[in-house]
């Protein structure tokens, strides 16, 4: 626990304290009030300004009392960050009397220019005007720095003057209600309706922290958020001996602080523990509603960034910032629950006779399957690329693996051969220790999308990036197949309703077995098995962009109200020009390291060491010393000639207008040469005395104290 914590001071005592939820409403609201507020964010009553006003009194009067000064509408543009402008609640009436005011319009809509955030051509640079509207759904919250100051944050959606989505989150809201109407109309005719479905998120989050001081030293760490140089430390990952090791007592506290920052705003961060690689560690918190857990999760990675400053620590989020170890991802488990507290991917007693559950788990399969390159899109980006697929994270393969007890189901191709649901005990050999059941079936931590019991783990999804587009995602595709397989069940009408579904059911499982795969997503053989099986492959997430231009994409986008065609081109422009802007930088960074560090540094032990050659050759010595020298020399040649070509391919790439253009330049002409640069200089830091490189090195950054 923080120091800051006594015995006296428990969790639960100040748990959600700087959250404006269900106990500050009551405490603050007036009963009928808080009724009809509830109403709004379950049962989608109209918000009108009545109520708007009260809430915004009532959330005003609770802020001011945890010592907040000013107001933000807190949104999440498309460069999948977080944005917030501040208002104080400080006014001045007509008299010219000082007041504090918030009003129910001030709750509700702000305005924010739409023009300087990325909108894929939306927004002209001359049109500035963008709205922020409340999300009623995802509670406000307090942050507050270090010195106190409080600032009352506001979840809300982010559109332009004429009502397009530039924000991550309008999409994600849109596919929950797409989701949960489809959903509704299944189990309707299957005779269990809900009133609601929605889908829960958990997220495990990935992270390395080190040392500020070393941070500070690294210009590609300050501006890329990666290593672009460093040849590899004596020790990596080999032994297996950071996974679950026992957690340095540096990093310990900033754990328990960082707890007790998320405890403070409702977070229920749950689990903490070392990661795979030297100075990499994860958190992961209880599930919450989609849009809520995506809301946490940005406010996790800011609190990340916060807290490690306040202990002398620098939090990375990159998905891959050292190279030669394991990168970052963060696991998304995605499942689906109804208002009531079922949860529909949960097998239940014997699967074979749970039809419902096998519709739901059979429609997020065929999903997937139907919208391969869509999954792959929605965690598409360089930083991701240089992860994926190296031993340590998926590849770019999309495919579920289910299990062996499921997939003995698609082995048959029927639903009837699912084995029952028998319990199995681990057979330890030790009389004393207490029996441990086993589960159904083993954990495949290799699959990119994998099936764990009573919900989907997406392992695509990169460390850095927004939850908000892959649960998008997830929730679309699964959406339409429960769309289509609603009607069919209409068509069908009621009679004989139980082997039509149990044939639809079979029909789903033999159309869709080509995605499943619960064997090694790393190895050879599976990408040859995926191309045998038409599997799409995607090595890097340029291609995978154009999944917004096929047809099939673009009806389904439309026609579950997610996005219009104008925002699905927009996005597509986005994320092009994001990958082409996020190389041109680190490209741009690594010449300037290279060319006033790196080769100053080696030019002047070049220089001592020839002198040192020279002067020994006198003596019939120095062999050594002038061989060095000579390597160096190569090496130097060599690089020179690199970063020329380099800084005339990123000049010349950056010269093309087309986005797609562009970022395949970038990938094919630019970062193979940047490779080639690191190389070099990785070369001569293994050759240079360490006291005259300029930096620190991965022996320096991942085994500080």
């Amino acid at each position: 626990m923080s120091k800051r914590l006594t015995e006296d001071k428990r969790i639960t005592d100040f748990f959600a304290c700087d959250v404006f939820n269900d106990a500050a409403m009551r405490a603050y609201m007036q009963p009928a009030d808080y009724a009809r507020l509830q109403r709004v964010k379950e049962q989608g009553e109209e918000l009108d300004r009545e109520l708007a006003d009260k809430v915004a009194d009532a959330m005003k009067e609770w802020a001011m009392n945890k010592g907040a000064t000013h107001y933000t509408h807190w949104f999440q543009p498309l460069n999948g960050l977080t944005a917030e402008k501040h208002e104080a609640f400080i006014s001045i009436d007509k008299e010219g009397n000082t007041i504090l005011e918030f009003s129910g319009k001030s709750l509700s809509k702000g305005e924010a220019d739409a023009s300087s955030f990325p909108s894929g051509g939306i927004r002209n640079t001359f049109e500035a005007r963008g709205y922020t509207v409340w999300d009623v759904t995802s509670p406000a919250f307090i942050k507050k720095s270090q010195g106190g100051t409080g600032v009352l944050c506001i979840p809300t959606v982010f559109c332009s003057y004429g009502g397009q989505a530039l924000d991550k989150k309008t999409p994600l809201l849109r596919s929950m209600e797409f989701l949960n109407k489809q959903a509704k109309r299944v189990l309707e005719l299957l005779g269990a309706p809900a009133e609601k479905v929605f889908p829960n998120v958990g997220a495990e989050q990935e992270y390395f922290l080190i040392d500020k001081e070393t941070y500070k030293k690294r210009d590609d760490l300050r501006f890329t958020g990666r290593t672009l140089f460093g040849a590899p430390a004596p020790k990596g990952q080999e032994k297996s001996d950071q996974y679950y090791a026992k957690i340095r007592e540096r990093v310990l506290d900033y754990m328990a602080d960082l707890n007790e920052e998320l405890w403070k705003l409702g977070i229920t961060a749950k689990t903490q523990h070392n990661e795979s690689a030297p100075s990499q560690h994860e958190l992961a918190p209880i599930f919450n509603t989609a849009n809520i857990a995506s809301d946490q999760n940005q406010i996790i990675m800011e609190t990340m960034k916060k807290v490690a400053d306040r202990h002398g620590l620098s939090c990375l989020l990159h998905e891959k910032p050292f190279q030669g170890i394991s990168g970052s991802g963060k696991h998304n488990n995605w499942s689906l629950c109804t208002s009531d507290g079922r949860n529909l991917l949960d097998i239940g007693k014997t699967p074979k006779e749970n039809k419902i559950f096998l519709v739901f788990f059979l429609a997020v399969i065929a999903g997937v399957d139907e919208y391969q390159d869509l999954l792959r899109m929605s965690c598409g980006s360089f930083g991701n690329d240089l992860r994926l697929g190296g031993h340590e994270a998926p590849p770019g393969i999309i495919s579920i693996a289910v299990g062996e007890r499921f997939a003995h189901m698609f082995e048959a191709e029927s639903p009837l051969e699912i084995k029952s649901n028998v319990k199995e005990y681990i057979k330890m050999g030790i009389n004393w220790v207490p029996k441990v059941r086993r589960d159904d079936s083993d954990r495949n931590r290799t699959s990119p999308l994998a099936f764990t019991g009573n919900k989907f783990e997406f392992r695509l999804v990169g460390s850095m990036q927004t939850l908000a587009t892959p649960n998008t995602v997830l929730n679309m595709v699964t959406g339409e197949m429960l769309r289509k397989i609603a009607d069919e069940i209409e068509a069908h009408g009621k009679e004989d309703l139980d082997n039509f579904v149990a044939a639809l059911i079979t029909r789903l499982i033999k159309e869709h077995k080509k995605i499943v795969f619960d064997g090694n997503n790393y190895s050879q053989e599976w990408r040859e098995e995926a191309k045998r099986r038409g599997l799409m492959n995607f090595e890097s997430c340029v291609e995978s962009f154009d999944a917004l231009e096929r047809k099939e994409v673009k009806d389904l986008y439309i026609s579950s109200g997610v996005l219009t065609e104008e925002e699905m081109h927009a996005r597509r422009e986005i994320y092009l020009n994001d990958y082409a802007n996020t190389v041109k930088i680190e490209a741009q960074t690594m010449l300037s390291i290279y060319r006033s560090q790196i080769e100053p540094a080696v030019m002047r032990y070049h220089g001592e060491l020839a002198k040192a050659a020279a002067a020994l050759s006198e003596l019939g010595l120095g062999k050594v010393q002038k061989s060095k020298a000579a390597e160096i020399e190569n090496l130097l040649t060599a690089a020179d000639n690199i970063a020329r070509a380099l800084d005339g391919e990123t000049k010349n790439a950056q010269r093309i207008s087309e986005a797609k253009a562009k970022a395949v330049a970038f990938r094919d002409r630019v970062v193979p040469l940047m490779l080639r640069l690191r190389e070099k200089a990785d070369a001569m830091q293994l050759i240079c005395d360490k006291s005259v490189w300029p930096f620190p090195t991965y022996s320096d950054i991942l085994f500080y104290e």
